[in-house]
């Protein structure tokens, strides 16, 4: 059994994890978080008190890092400040977050010798035409275009310099767009879920033609595990599930699935910069690691989440009105 220290695991992925190791295996957490808008203590409720602790705290907070690494087996690093749209608006946390709170990690790791897995985003890589064959995979050249994701691309280009300079003992994945329990309702697909439960209209930026390669959280979670216990040292792995969709698809299913006329939606201005098309190849993963996905029906994952937000609105109502509130000021 090993101590595990999860860096924000109050949020919505970080969460996700915590819960499917402390399901699955005899590991232990101790979680990291900051506690901002985004994470959420509700998420960890229930979990067992022998192998799960939490602390609230920054990761650029040197002292307390030192000492947390100091203590465990590995890091598993989530932590980031993630919103596209946040990012447009004040880039600053971004750069704090990802890029020093990360550097502040790999140093403690260096001190202790402690085993780092870095999470990261396919959208390091920028983006693909839509009628591109071709998907991202680890040899594929960063182009970030966004204040957030050029942080994550920040980010792993130290994890990188951390293994080849100090030799510390790290891994990279980069997964593409989650779903599931426990997303804050800022992200699309749990804003589009709220805002039907409660009588809204779905928002659509654009034509809604953009494609994200959907992959649920509880498959992201089992593949981090596996490249944890199993990936090569200064290797990077692709984390995704063969799940692409435009972003008017998953809309229009949201709405059928919730016994609403697939065209009741409305479209609204679209983001600065907003990439086309993501999609990941996870070969390496399958075929080094021997992973492959649960959820390979996205329509099937799907239903689950809506039943998840339709079962659950006392997790969520608290965050709604404020979220909604950032969205009308940005005029989305």
């Amino acid at each position: 059994m090993s101590h595990i220290l999860v860096t924000g695991g109050a949020g919505f992925i970080g969460s996700n994890f915590v819960r499917f190791v402390l399901d699955n295996t005899a590991h232990s957490i101790t979680v990291l978080d900051k506690l901002t808008y985004a994470a959420n203590t509700a998420s960890l409720q229930g979990l067992p008190a022998s192998r799960f602790a939490l602390v609230q705290g920054d990761i650029t907070d040197a002292d307390l890092v030192d000492g947390l690494v100091a203590s465990h087996d590995a890091v598993v690093h989530y932590a980031a400040e993630s919103h596209n749209d946040n990012s447009l608006d004040d880039p600053r946390p971004f750069l704090d977050s990802n890029v020093i709170g990360t550097y502040t990690l790999l140093e403690a790791a260096r001190r202790h010798g402690t085993r780092f897995h870095h999470i990261s985003t396919d959208e390091v890589y920028g983006d693909l035409e839509l009628d591109d064959p071709n998907r991202f995979t680890e040899s594929t050249a960063y182009n970030p275009s966004s204040p957030y994701s050029s942080t994550k691309a920040a980010s792993d280009l130290l994890v990188r310099a951390w293994v080849r300079s100090f030799g510390i003992e790290a891994t990279i994945s980069n997964c593409s767009n989650n779903y599931g329990p426990y997303q804050h309702v800022e992200k699309f697909i749990p804003r589009q879920i709220t805002n039907v439960l409660t009588g809204v209209r779905p928002k659509l930026y654009g034509a809604g033609a953009n494609v994200r390669d959907w992959i649920h959280a509880e498959d992201h979670s089992s593949a981090v595990l596996s490249v944890l216990e199993h990936g090569s040292i200064g290797e990077t792995y692709l984390i995704g599930a063969d799940g692409e969709k435009n972003n008017r698809e998953v809309v229009e299913m949201i709405l059928q699935q919730l016994g609403q006329p697939a065209g009741a939606y409305d479209l609204v201005t679209d983001r600065v910069g907003h990439d086309l098309r993501y999609a990941i190849d996870s070969t390496k993963l399958r075929t080094e690691l021997g992973w492959a996905p649960r959820f390979t029906d996205f329509s099937e994952g799907l239903a689950s989440t809506i039943a998840w937000y339709r079962d659950d609105p006392a997790w969520w109502e608290p965050q709604k009105k404020a979220a909604e509130a950032r969205y009308t000021a940005q005029g989305r």
